[in-house]
């Protein structure tokens, strides 16, 4: 199984003002046991970023304590802690990426984008980032932890949630330039 995520901050005290734990430990504590709660040992797990503001052994003991094969998409807190980018994650850490999950092409990365490759045959945008504050549409989401009950979530619950969110712009574009060329031309005199 496939589980997506981002912006844990583990270890991260400032971001407590917008979360709802009365400590980080508290936070850190309630973030493991919900990824442990879903997440088997097997299971592959996408982490978009911002994973931790610890630099030290605390850092060590918070990665092994979660479960599944961890992959590091780099996030703006991630990029200058080296000891994050040298936790044995499944493969090197990277800024974005297009990845198959079945048949489902999905664009991973930190930030939000307008466009990404293969937008136009049905791939979907998952990013970090904007910790829930930027509305989703149905080719993309935010997997910010407060958007997601600070869990990881499976591609079946992101593909229900794309489904109620409103259309994506480049496709709203789209569907008025097609409008635009298959209106009938008005009257003459009108």
């Amino acid at each position: 199984m496939d589980w997506f995520i981002s912006d844990t901050h583990f270890g991260h005290g400032t971001i407590l003002r917008s979360r709802p734990f009365a400590s980080v430990a508290e936070m850190d504590e309630a973030m493991i046991s919900r990824w442990n709660a879903v997440v088997g040992p097997d299971d592959h797990v996408w982490h978009l970023g911002d994973f931790s503001a610890y630099r030290d052994g605390r850092l060590r003991e918070v990665f092994w304590r979660l479960a599944g094969r961890k992959h590091l998409f780099i996030g703006n807190h991630d990029e200058e802690n080296e000891a994050i980018l040298d936790l044995p994650w499944e493969e090197p850490p990277v800024i974005s990426a297009l990845r198959f999950f079945g048949k489902q092409a999905v664009f991973m990365g930190h930030y939000p984008h307008r466009s990404w490759p293969r937008i136009g045959k049905g791939a979907i945008h998952l990013f970090g980032h904007m910790h829930g504050q930027m509305p989703g549409t149905t080719l993309s989401t935010d997997m910010a932890v407060e958007a997601w009950d600070f869990r990881p979530s499976g591609l079946d619950d992101i593909l229900r949630r794309l489904r109620r969110n409103p259309p994506h712009p480049k496709l709203e574009v789209r569907t008025e330039a097609a409008d635009a060329v298959t209106a009938p031309a008005p009257a003459p005199g009108r």
